[in-house]
C-alpha cells in the first residue's frame, strides 16, 4: 500500500535525512523504521497505561450490553479466555 504524507516540516525532514544517512537506509526505509518503532512504542504505552478499565467493571458493562447468551462458562471465564487469546501482533524481521 502506498500513502502520501504532505506538509512535513522541513526540520523533521532534515532529521529523517540525517537518520537515514547514519543508518545507511533510504528515506523511505528510514520513515518505515520510524513508523514501526513509534507504533510499537505507542502500543506498549497503551497496554501498560493506568487508564484501563478493571476486569470487574468490564464484566459489568459487558453483562449489561450483551444480555444473556448460552455458554457453560461464566462471564469471567469468557472474558479471561478473550484476554488470554490476544496478542500485540506478529513479530517481523527487517
Amino acid at each position: 500500500m502506498n500513502i502520501t504524507v504532505r506538509n512535513i516540516p522541513e526540520d523533521i525532514l532534515k532529521k529523517i535525512r540525517t537518520l537515514s544517512r547514519l543508518g545507511r537506509r533510504s528515506m523511505n526505509n528510514e520513515i518505515l523504521t520510524l513508523l514501526e518503532e513509534s507504533v510499537q512504542e505507542r502500543l506498549e504505552k497503551l497496554s501498560a497505561g493506568n487508564n484501563r478499565v478493571t476486569m470487574e467493571t468490564q464484566v459489568a458493562i459487558w453483562e449489561k450490553l450483551a444480555g444473556e447468551w448460552e455458554d457453560d462458562r461464566t462471564t469471567e471465564e469468557i472474558i479471561r479466555d478473550i484476554y488470554d487469546s490476544r496478542t500485540l501482533g506478529r513479530d517481523i524481521e527487517l
